[in-house]
């Protein structure tokens, strides 16, 4: 379903590392090696992608006063619940899906790492946790190791782990759905919508790939093995939004990376800025164009977060 390149995640994990070297330092318990460094606009799109999910995403669990849960689809290596806990923003539940292999890495690493695992035992009340090969649970932490595209499998493992579809639940998904069919995307996004009734799905992935910008990055993709089974999703913003709305969501939302970056604190986008030096600022604007954030809600008991409008995003200026 994704081709998930680790030499890369590393490059990209200890780079965010750089950028917010206050904010977390669990990413380089997760890396191998440095690998290459990437070119000054590809990092700054990191640093655009990280601060924009992760505006959404505590604005929901604040809203919900952390009476909340928060789903990772396709997680890889990522590390918000350890932020969060830091943050004290922890919400009720943290769970994370990825395929098994990837799990597998990941629970090692918190099995063999201390500063991973403490937190996870700071916050469970017995003294063991529920760990096998592709899962590991807890009472705020579940990690699980389950295929996206067999809805029925997903749905029974969370809740053998306790999801509550009561509780206001906020899904992630980041560089995912663009390697499922639409068909599947589309059957992911109606389970949620169908499953949750106050809810977030907040998805970043590729947009405006039918210019000649995108076509590019698409060959690229396919020389290293990498198929955007689910690219006709990404033609604009539009089509982002309508996955939502075709699949049982009330409102839908979508920005273009650019947009986003143009509504970051500037002060730190300076700061961001000063790192490298950037010669060919088209070229990042072109970057940033073909990237977007989307994010759709449900909203039975009508908590009105995370903003039926774009206007959401203008709390950062």
């Amino acid at each position: 379903m994704r081709c998930y390149i680790f030499s890369c995640y590393s490059t990209y994990i200890l780079y965010i590392l750089y950028l917010f070297p206050s904010q977390n330092t669990y990413i380089q318990y997760f890396s191998r090696s440095v690998g290459e460094r990437k070119a000054p606009e590809i990092n700054r799109g990191y640093y655009a992608r990280v601060k924009g999910v992760n505006h959404l995403l505590d604005a929901f669990i604040r809203k919900a006063e952390c009476d909340c849960q928060v789903i990772n689809l396709g997680a890889g290596l990522d590390t918000t619940f350890w932020r969060l806990k830091d943050d004290n923003l922890l919400p009720r539940k943290f769970f994370e899906v990825d395929f098994p292999t990837v799990v597998a890495r990941k629970i090692h690493n918190i099995k063999t790492k201390p500063p991973l695992s403490k937190p996870l035992i700071e916050t469970h009340s017995t003294d063991s946790l529920i760990l096998d090969a592709h899962s590991l649970d807890s009472d705020r932490y579940c990690i699980v190791g389950t295929d996206l595209r067999d809805i029925p499998n997903l749905d029974e493992m969370l809740k053998k782990f306790h999801l509550n579809p009561e509780l206001p639940t906020v899904l992630l998904s980041e560089c995912v759905l663009v390697y499922m069919t639409p068909h599947q995307s589309s059957n992911l996004l109606r389970w949620a919508a169908e499953t949750f009734h106050t809810t977030m799905f907040i998805n970043y992935e590729q947009v405006n790939m039918n210019d000649r910008f995108g076509q590019v990055m698409i060959e690229n993709l396919c020389r290293r093995q990498c198929t955007l089974a689910g690219v006709e999703t990404c033609h604009s913003l539009d089509s982002q939004k309508e996955r939502f709305l075709k699949t049982g969501w009330e409102h839908a939302e979508a920005l273009d990376m650019m947009t986003v970056y143009s509504m970051l604190p500037q002060d730190d986008v300076a700061r961001i800025e000063r790192l490298e030096f950037l010669d060919e600022k088209e070229l990042l604007q072109q970057l940033l164009q073909h990237y977007s954030i989307s994010w759709a809600t449900r909203d039975k008991l009508s908590l009105e977060y995370c903003g039926k409008t774009s206007i959401f995003f203008m709390s950062y200026l």
